[in-house]
């Protein structure tokens, strides 16, 4: 088993292979990816799609496979949450000041707010699937911040399973494929994001994991703290129940648009995971813990 260590998007990574001989494989098809998803989908890089889309003031712009995949993948996890996980919270961060790399504004104490609104909801987007073609309506401005991660990750695992076991991790989403040298796969749960000894482990194969935390990425502004995780219903930071939650589905994508919606459903969270037929551990703000369905007891844990 070996173990490849990165950073990428501010957060660290790893890419780890039950075969040793896969890692260069899997270095490989994480470098591909990483690159594909940024050209694609980071809208802090100038002359990436999701960049240009959100600069062409309505125009239809033509999309490659990468930015279409980044998209349906972003409308699905809309669907399935019933709009609490949209790529269409842009205009909330950036009135929030969410405007640069986070590495920049966590250290800004003078950071301007300006007003929110409801996100737009998927009627906004307008996709022309035999042109290849999309254009943004009424203002509408997008984000794939709640769903890039999980993509990736689920993207390189995919790649890399045919050679073995993987497990690839960014920023508390984990894709799981395949088991280890000695069966399952244990997955750290963290609510910080960073793993320590002390912290629960899941034994998994063949799913996806993700942590979303909103006590994690935070900044002053207007004289209060801010996140990154946004209501769309309201175009303000998620400010609930809940601190963090960790979710697992049957993908790393589905699991990240689930623990994001958590976070924005507050107390009908457990009702709506429970739905949803999912497992997931919920850490309120006081510290206490909320499990769904087959998560296992805490003290099962090992």
């Amino acid at each position: 088993m070996k173990t490849h260590r990165f950073t990428v998007w501010g957060v660290s990574g790893s890419l780890t292979v039950a075969s040793d001989e896969a890692l260069g494989i899997g270095v490989e098809r994480l470098d591909y990816w990483l690159r594909a998803i940024d050209s694609a989908a980071n809208r802090f890089i100038a002359d990436s799609e999701i960049t240009r889309l959100n600069q062409s003031q309505g125009e239809a712009m033509t999309y490659s496979s990468t930015f279409e995949l980044c998209l349906n993948t972003a409308i699905s996890a809309y669907e399935q949450t019933g709009g609490a996980c949209s790529p269409t919270i842009l205009p909330s961060l950036l009135a929030l000041g969410y405007d640069r790399d986070y590495a920049v504004i966590a250290n800004d104490e003078s950071i301007e707010v300006g007003a929110t609104e409801p996100s737009l909801g998927l009627d906004a987007i307008e996709i022309d699937h035999q042109s290849s073609t999309v254009r943004l309506r009424n203002g509408c401005q997008l984000d794939f911040g709640a769903t890039a991660k999980a993509l990736t990750c689920d993207l390189v695992a995919n790649d890399v399973a045919d050679s073995c076991g993987v497990v690839v991790e960014i920023g508390g989403d984990v894709a799981v494929r395949g088991e280890g040298p000695d069966g399952l796969w244990a997955i750290a749960i963290s609510d910080t994001l960073q793993a320590t000894d002390h912290d629960p482990r899941l034994g998994l194969s063949n799913s996806g994991v993700a942590t979303s935390s909103r006590v994690i990425r935070t900044w002053q502004g207007a004289g209060q703290q801010l996140n990154h995780i946004i209501n769309p219903f309201t175009g303000d930071s998620a400010d609930g129940l809940y601190g963090s939650a960790s979710v697992v589905a049957a993908s790393c994508v589905e699991a990240n648009a689930f623990s994001t919606a958590a976070l924005v459903w507050g107390e009908e969270a457990t009702y709506y995971l429970a739905q949803a037929g999912l497992s997931a551990r919920l850490v309120r703000t006081d510290g206490d813990i909320d499990l769904v369905g087959a998560w296992p007891r805490e003290e099962e844990l090992a």
